[in-house]
């Protein structure tokens, strides 16, 4: 592969697990803490809902471009034995990075199709004047589902060092 091609290849890879990772961290660490400190209670939801809503399309897109440029990586790594060959410690690093990403791609699947809907729900119910029965159960699950996200990209990263290093 063509060095200029494979640097591209590698600056879109880190440019996308900086959103993706950045994303992730800046929801958990500042701005849904911020809306949970300075907004009013009936506002926390719909917040939450809206943030959730809006950061989880660009997660998938750097999901994607990770998906197709580390295929095209990885293929080009000397260390590279065939789909499922873990015949050294570069391979073995690779494989449980993917399965960690498997894992946050599941994670993203819970949030956009279980707990956003449900938060969705919530927080029209609130907008209305009316108690959100479940609000702060679904809050909570995102909360989780957040934290576990960053968790598994963290563990990515550090597969990736690993990786590096071997």
């Amino acid at each position: 592969m063509p060095f200029a091609l494979l640097s591209a290849l590698y600056w879109v890879h880190i440019l996308s697990t900086v959103a993706w990772l950045g994303s992730q961290a800046a929801l958990l660490l500042w701005v849904l803490p911020l809306g949970a400190r300075y907004l009013p209670e009936r506002e926390r939801l719909p917040y939450l809902a809206r943030t959730l809503r809006q950061a989880l399309p660009w997660q998938w897109f750097s999901a994607v471009l990770l998906l197709a440029t580390g295929m095209f990586q990885m293929s080009a790594n000397p260390y590279y034995e065939g789909l499922l060959a873990v015949a050294n410690r570069w391979a073995a690093a690779i494989l449980l990075k993917h399965l960690a990403y498997g894992g946050m791609l599941a994670v993203n699947a819970a949030l956009g199709f279980f707990v956003l809907p449900g938060l969705q729900r919530a927080a029209l119910l609130t907008a209305r004047g009316r108690a959100a029965p479940d609000g702060a159960r679904l809050e909570r699950r995102a909360y989780l589902w957040l934290k576990i996200n960053l968790g598994l990209g963290l563990l990515v990263l550090a597969l990736t060092a690993l990786a590096r290093a071997a």
